[in-house]
């Protein structure tokens, strides 16, 4: 039992990696993810006994994105690249499994989520169909822009979507 959880936490931390690169050449984006909802929940859930300074982890990566965010508001001036977008995604990944909240990532990552479920959609039905598409362009924000969809637009939309599953998620905290 043990060997298959820990097979399951390896592929939920490589999996949240992954989501979180997705966004990673739209960086205004992906810091809007690690910056609201999704890192201000994982901080909230640190409170659970014992598990006190990963809040404080938490903090610094929520003020860090602050920082990076004041320069990288439309239009971007410098990107978070590879680097960045992997380590706050795998960060996520990881503190969820320490805190034993994963179920609480999906639901606050969902963003995240659905970025990753739109390429491995699009790829499977374009493998299965012979060359037909279900998006415009993967992953799902691609889609948006390429109906005309100003980015500040997207990004914005997002945001109000990540707030909802950030409500949701600490909701599903008060239920336990």
């Amino acid at each position: 039992m043990r060997d298959r959880l820990n097979s399951v936490h390896e592929f939920l931390l490589h999996r949240f990696t992954e989501f979180e690169h997705f966004l990673a050449g739209q960086s205004e984006r992906n810091c809007d993810k690690v910056l609201g909802p999704e890192c201000i929940v994982i901080a909230v859930q640190t409170f659970v006994p014992g598990t006190g300074e990963l809040a404080v982890y938490c903090g610094a990566l929520v003020g860090s994105s602050l920082g990076f965010l004041w320069f990288n508001s439309y239009p971007a001036q410098m990107f978070m690249g590879d680097v960045g977008s992997l380590a706050i995604g795998g960060t996520l990944g990881a503190i969820a499994i320490i805190t034993k909240q994963e179920i609480l990532l999906a639901i606050v990552g969902g963003i995240f989520v659905m970025e990753a479920l739109s390429v491995i959609i699009q790829v499977g039905f374009f493998k299965i169909s012979g060359g037909k598409r279900i998006f415009l362009m993967a992953p799902f924000h691609h889609h948006f822009e390429k109906k005309g969809w100003a980015e500040p637009k997207v990004v914005v939309r997002f945001w109000i979507i990540s707030i909802i599953l950030a409500l949701v998620a600490l909701a599903t905290l008060k239920l336990r």
